[in-house]
């Protein structure tokens, strides 16, 4: 009797690896106050680390600066 082969499951490692690391991973709607909490949580965030997280830093970064300025987001009431 012939078996059939199974695929074989991808690793872990190979899972991870599936989205390159400058495509689009991951689009998100948001309301401007989940906008707002969003921003100062990121920067609540990169005030909390260090020198030596060079990498987080940078990434951080750069989804900051994906979105609006402070100046731009001040207005935005978070409860009603």
């Amino acid at each position: 009797m012939a078996s059939e082969e199974e695929d074989p499951q991808p690793t872990d490692e190979e899972e991870l690896h599936l989205i390159g690391p400058d495509e689009i991973a991951y689009r998100l709607d948001m309301t401007p106050a989940q906008l707002k909490i969003t921003y100062a949580a990121l920067h609540s965030f990169l005030n909390d680390l260090t020198h030596d997280q060079y990498d987080v830093i940078r990434v951080v970064r750069q989804v900051l600066d994906k979105l609006p300025d402070e100046r731009s987001l001040r207005d935005i009431r978070i409860v009603d």
